[in-house]
């Protein structure tokens, strides 16, 4: 509806009744339904089960105190190690994966509370006419015409959100994004326990294949040795053969470590998101296994729940499924919106600002669902159904975690134990390849006594570092069961993939994907064959 100039300061006058109806509406939006979340109370163990509880040199308990968790895996005292798990963090592809999703997250985030706000869009355009030439009956030629017309307008609207659908989409959307974050920390701890697994794990073959070498190094001196007394007389064809047989027994061992050896190396390189060969360089160098000297305590199994990312995450989830059944209730009600739109029009753009004709309109509109067949009942159940399965997704999360600490305990503790007396087991054995030598040389003792010695002594050194590799791995495992991740930054920011070319262009057939791709296929072929 145009407006005369003489009406316009009626237009201004109109504007505090205006921002009263706002403000009426917003304080309208304040109600909200569906279920409030609240965190869930779950009945917990006071104290840890199987394992005995840690104690100091002094026999002072100290079961109890929060576990120092960071950087945990300095503690192995291994300086390649410590480097490895800076490069994975920085260079992993499941971690970079993870930030993607962080930053897909708070970009959702960012578009559900842009959705409380009014949103407001221009227009203008411009018009040339011609409504022809007209021609009397007594030859008068009369030319109405070309005309320009300019206009410009506005429009905004604004949903009221009277029962807090967008709020609630709002509230999903944030703990979405915590959710989010939480991965990434689950992923990062899942990392770096790998990372110092498979370094334990390569460092042990290593150990294991040198103890082969050496062993079968002294096997052969011990057949060199029976050849010689079988020259003189001493010692029989049987024993030279047993002797040669033993050692090429234990040299066998040998591919087979090292073909573990450069498989473990080759996955700690994927992890570091490098191709499978690049640390063939930095593990070629031995190094002892590393071997954890102090005792981890555990804290109570409340602290799981605050330490662990996947109990987190699991209950981020289930908050947000939470949110997500008040989000579905409230399309149930009336939707009740604010539009309003402006419009200028004039023959000339000088005059859109003064001699312009000006019309506009204002008012609610209310959109109320009358009969969709159970459609907006079933999505509520829909959504119920969901928030349960997180809940007991939570719940399963918080039981594994527990499940998890108490297994890596008492695996830690058994294997200590086992170690001890594999010591024990292993030096006895190495007396006895020494002595049995001793009398073999001596003509006091049968070849057999040697054979079976050096296969024993063989045996238990080898179980022996297969152990100190299953202590260090178990020392992983709770250190991860507890929580310990990484607990430095991490820039969850920065894309993957830089864009340069966001504003508008020309662009080619070729760059618009309508022509052929012969010649890319092409130049990929070129590119493997080179």
């Amino acid at each position: 509806m145009p407006i005369p100039p003489a009406k316009r300061p009626a237009l201004r006058a109109a504007t505090p009744r205006l921002a009263t109806t706002l403000l009426i509406a917003g304080l309208l939006g304040g109600c909200a339904v569906g279920p409030d979340y609240s965190a869930p109370g779950l009945q917990l163990p006071a104290r840890w089960g199987a394992a005995s509880p840690a104690v100091t040199a002094t026999g002072e308990e100290q079961d109890n105190r929060p576990p120092d968790l960071a950087r945990w895996w300095e503690r192995l005292g291994d300086k390649t190690l410590n480097r490895l798990v800076d490069e994975a963090v920085a260079g992993n592809l499941d971690v970079a994966t993870a930030k993607a999703r962080v930053r897909q997250a708070r970009a959702t985030r960012r578009q559900a509370i842009g959705a409380l706000a009014p949103s407001v869009t221009g227009s203008g355009s411009y018009t040339r006419a011609d409504n022809g030439t007209n021609v009397s009956d007594t030859g008068d030629v009369t030319v109405s015409g070309p005309f320009d017309s300019f206009a410009l307008g506005a429009n905004a609207s604004w949903e009221l959100d009277l029962f807090g659908e967008n709020r609630r989409a709002a509230e999903a959307a944030t703990y979405g994004l915590d959710a989010a974050q939480e991965t990434l920390r689950n992923t990062l701890l899942t990392l770096i326990g790998d990372v110092a697994t498979y370094y334990v794990e390569a460092r042990g073959y290593q150990a294991r294949a040198a103890l082969a070498r050496r062993t079968a190094a002294s096997q052969r001196e011990t057949a060199a040795l029976t050849r010689t007394k079988l020259q003189v007389g001493s010692a029989s064809a049987v024993d030279v053969a047993n002797a040669e047989g033993q050692a090429a027994s234990t040299e066998a061992n040998i591919p087979e470590l090292e073909s573990s050896y450069q498989q473990t190396v080759h996955q700690l390189a994927i992890l570091l998101g490098q191709p499978p060969s690049a640390l063939n360089d930095t593990m070629k160098r031995s190094a002892p296994i590393p071997t954890p000297v102090r005792t981890i305590p555990r804290g109570v199994p409340a602290n799981v729940l605050r330490a662990r990312p996947d109990v987190r995450l699991a209950e981020r989830q289930y908050a947000q499924y939470t949110a997500k059944i008040g989000e579905a209730e409230a399309a149930r009600y009336p939707d009740v919106s604010l539009v309003g739109e402006v419009t200028t029009s004039a023959a000339k753009v000088g005059d859109l600002a003064k001699s312009s004709s000006i019309s506009w309109s204002f008012g609610p509109s209310v959109s109320i669902p009358i009969f969709n067949a159970g459609q907006l009942k079933a999505a509520v159940d829909f959504a119920q159904a969901q928030r349960d399965e997180y809940f007991l997704a939570y719940q399963a999360a918080v039981l594994g975690a527990l499940q998890d600490v108490e297994n890596a305990s008492v695996a830690l503790q058994q294997e200590r134990r086992k170690y001890r007396s594999l010591d024990a087991s292993a030096a006895s054995y190495r007396q006895a390849v020494s002595l049995a030598r001793t009398l073999y040389q001596s003509g006091s003792s049968s070849f057999l006594d040697v054979l079976d010695a050096e296969r024993s002594a063989y045996s238990a050194d080898d179980t022996l570092l297969t152990s100190r590799v299953a202590i260090a791995t178990d020392y992983v495992a709770l250190n991860k069961a507890l929580g310990g991740g990484w607990t430095g930054t991490v820039d969850d920011r920065a894309p993957a993939v830089v864009d340069t070319q966001m504003a508008p262009r020309l662009v080619s057939l070729d760059h618009a994907g309508l022509k052929p791709r012969e010649r890319e296929d092409q130049g990929i072929g070129e590119a493997f064959a080179h």
